[in-house]
Parts: structure tokens; sequence; C-alpha cells
């Protein structure tokens, strides 16, 4: 809880950018009614913070630091994206939700057609939970679902019955939600073909517009690499993953959700998350809370993790920046291969140097890279590219 804390300013050249590129604003919230064994976010539970910090005080350092923020970019951009991600947003409520949100129209505004997306812990919600939240301006639900079938459930410490998240989907969609996503991982240890493919029925099941499906990390740290380590159960296999990953696209492909992010699928155009499609342009965000992270013209920082130390910071009137860095432009450079290759419109390829370029046309005859959209000038992955993007990355950045 004793964070350090660093003085922090933008570059006047970072600022001038502002409003030139997409803006959203990110939100987190650190609280977790319990802590499932693979997750490794930023977040607490009740128990762990005691009377450190509380929803309230939290509430309060948030409108400071987005007040600050707003003083600190000049005239900033109303926008175009909010995220309120976590942890568990849903435990705030629908009031507590729509003060967050009210909280970033007062310092920043709301574009007239912005997306205002809350994700929520499907056991969390309620059909008056979802009118509440159409009612405060959010346009857009994200419902952790993770696996339909109970023993996988069961491993990361999920508390949520099967059945709920597909419910609450309904829910939101009954509420006037037109874009509602459910989570998937895959690869859980013990996990059979057969309880992937009930999960992805379930999906389908809901009528969602949107799915984002995760191979299962085992993140050092947690309790689920505890297990890992001492040999309670085995460690992802990488060829269950792929065999996974293809079930999953095969399926939704099927059903007329395609992808257009390497682990995310959508039925439209219009079902696509833009907040998200900020971060893998090169946007600006601004990330409020507790450990949230934000960048702006090149500059990227991160705040202090712990909600007491957050908050106590605002309170005195400061930014709670833990750290900062100015990215170079190599760094820039591999960042905007790595991220916009995994989408579905691929990578220009004059954003290749000539080593880039040639190792692209390799790429094709490896099976990596679209033949066809490398005539027309981009490189874009082919279904073997999509399961292997990181190596595919590192071939055009280290020609």
């Amino acid at each position: 809880m004793g964070e350090s804390t660093v003085s922090f300013e933008l570059p006047p050249a970072a600022v001038r950018g502002v409003g030139s590129r997409p803006f959203g604003v990110y939100v987190h919230v650190p609280f977790c009614a319990t802590r499932c064994g693979y997750c490794d976010f930023n977040t607490y539970t009740a128990g762990e913070l005691g009377t450190a910090a509380s929803p309230e005080s939290w509430l309060d350092g948030l409108r400071r630091e987005l007040d600050l923020a707003a003083q600190l970019l000049g005239a900033p951009p109303a926008a175009d994206t909010v995220f309120v991600g976590g942890g568990t947003p849903s435990l705030l409520g629908s009031d507590g939700l729509g003060h967050v949100l009210d909280a970033v129209r007062a310092s920043f505004g709301l574009a007239s057609d912005a997306e205002v997306t809350t994700e929520s812990n499907p056991e969390s919600t309620s059909p008056e939970f979802f009118a509440g939240l159409r009612e405060a301006g959010y346009t857009r639900v994200s419902l952790g679902m993770q696996s339909a079938a109970r023993h996988v459930l069961t491993v990361l410490d999920r508390v949520h019955t099967p059945g709920r998240p597909v419910r609450a989907a309904a829910e939101a969609r009954a509420a006037g939600f037109e874009h509602v996503n459910l989570d998937l991982i895959y690869g859980t240890p013990g996990e059979r073909t057969e309880d992937l493919r009930a999960s992805v029925d379930a999906v389908l099941d809901a009528g969602v517009d949107h799915v984002s499906a995760y191979a299962l990390i085992v993140e050092e740290g947690t309790a689920l690499a505890r297990r890992v380590r001492r040999g309670e159960i085995p460690a992802p296999d990488d060829d269950v993953l792929a065999e996974r990953y293809e079930v999953i696209d095969s399926m939704l492909s099927a059903a007329g959700l395609r992808w257009y992010e390497v682990s995310n699928w959508a039925a439209s155009t219009q079902a696509r998350c833009r907040h998200n499609l900020g971060y893998w342009l090169g946007g600006d965000w601004w990330g409020a809370g507790p450990g949230a992270h934000s960048h702006v013209g090149g500059v990227r920082w991160w705040n202090v993790k712990h909600p007491a130390r957050y908050s106590s910071v605002l309170a005195d009137g400061a930014l709670p920046v833990a750290g900062h860095e100015r990215l170079s432009e190599d760094d820039v450079h591999l960042e905007r291969v790595m991220l916009e290759l995994r989408l579905a419109e691929g990578l220009p390829l004059d954003a290749l140097d000539a080593g880039g370029v040639e190792e692209a046309h390799r790429a094709v005859a490896d099976g990596l890279l679209e033949r066809g959209a490398l005539a027309d000038g981009r490189a874009v992955l082919t279904d073997r590219g999509r399961l292997l993007a990181d190596a595919v990355v590192r071939r055009l950045v280290t020609s």
C-alpha cells in the first residue's frame, strides 16, 4: 500500500494531437466478491481491503482523477468510447455505474454516438440492473461466461451457475441492449471438446452479437499457477489450445459471427467493440482507477495499484501515476505491427521496411499470410497464421 508516485506531465506535442485520433476512457473497478484462481488482474475482495478502501472512496478518487485528466489535456475531446472494466463493475449496481458515467460526462463529455460498455458478472445482474444501465446511458454489456460446463467453472473458481450468463444476456437484450458480448475461456484443464462445443452452442442460443474467446494462460502468482506447479492439474497444452480455437472459429463463423480480431468475433461491423479497436489502431485513452494504464500521443503511464493509495494521492490533489514511458519509434512500430496484424483487415505493407515486406512474401509461401491480400498491399493472417500470430509478428519486425 506504500506505493510511490512520480510527477507527471504530458509533452506539448502529445497534447496537441489529442482529438486527431480516437479518444476513449477506461475506468478500472478494482472490487470483486471472490478471487478467481486464474485471475492476475488488479482486484481486491472486501476481506482483503477491510476498511482501507471502499466503493465510495474509490468513486471520490475517480472523480478527482478525471477532473485532473481534463485539466492536463487542456481542451479534452468528448470521449468516443467508455469502457468500465475490472474487477467486477456490476458489484456497483446500476446506480453506481450511473455515477461512474456521470463522472466521465462531467470531465470529458460524451460524443453523440459514444459507445459505452461495462463488464458484468452474470451473478450480480438482473433485469432491473440492465434497465438501470440503459437509463444511465450505457450502450453495450460484456458478460463473463467462460464456460457452460460446471466442472470447468470449478477449476477456474468461477461462482456463477452454468446457465446464468445466457439468461443474463437475454435480460440485457430485453432491456434494449443491441450489443451484448459473452466471454469464453478455452483450454482449461479437464475441458473436453464436447464441453467447449456445448459452451459455444450456449453462446449462440443467447443470440449475442459479439463473442470474445481467450486461451487460458497460467499467470505467475495466481492460485491456478500454484496448483499447476504442485502437479494437481496439468498446464494447458498448446496443441489442444489450437484445436479448441479452430472449433470456436468454425462454429461461430457458421452462425454468422466473423472474426475481426484474433480473439474476437462480431455479427456485423456495428457489433465490433470500438473501444478495443481504439487500442489496436493506436488511439488515445485515459485509464482511470487503481492500476489503470493510459496512452496519449506516444506516452504511456500507469497508476498505483492499491485502492487506498490511489484515493489518498488524489485527495492530496495529485495524479496517482506510478510510472511512465515515452515510446520510441521502434516501440511504436513494433506495437503497430503486433496489434494491427491481429485484425481481419490486417496491416498495410507500407508499415513494414523492405526486409519486412520480403518476410511477408515468405510468410505467404508458408501459408501464414493471405496471397490475395498481399497483392493488394496488406498483410492479412490466414487461418493458420492466426494460430501463429506472435511468430508472424516476430518475423515481420526482426527481418
